[in-house]
């Protein structure tokens, strides 16, 4: 049996990172659904499903992969907004970050120098701040 299955799988684009995701929410809709009756939310998952499973059987894998490529770039996107909050967070105790007037490049300056003349790394612009 699973080699009649590995057989038919073959040449077929199979499970991403974008069919997890979307079976993800399909649960996640579904559970919706038993609180909030209605014909919509009830049908929505089966639909979400119907997307996935053509995704994971379909012979095109090249428009597959850019499929799951643009929602890695969504993905990593909204995240990465995320996690560069909490690395800003860690550095506000030591550290002022500017924003170059020219050129709209964060600087990064130690904290407690007092006034001083800030060079912009990639336009060469000159600003005072405090520190």
């Amino acid at each position: 049996m699973q080699e009649k299955i590995r057989r038919f799988m073959m040449g077929r684009y199979g499970v991403d990172q974008l069919g997890k995701f979307l079976l993800g929410v399909a649960v996640i809709i579904m559970l919706i659904s038993f609180f909030f009756r209605n014909a919509i939310i009830e049908a929505l998952p089966f639909l979400i499903l119907v997307i996935c499973y053509f995704r994971i059987f379909s012979r095109n894998i090249n428009q597959r992969y850019l499929e799951n490529q643009k929602f890695l770039t969504l993905k990593n996107r909204f995240f990465g907004y995320f996690q560069g909050a909490g690395s800003r967070r860690k550095q506000r105790k030591n550290y002022h970050i500017y924003v170059c007037p020219t050129c709209k490049q964060k600087i990064r300056v130690p904290k407690g120098k007092g006034k001083i003349c800030i060079t912009c790394p990639k336009c060469r612009a000159e600003f005072v701040r405090r520190s």
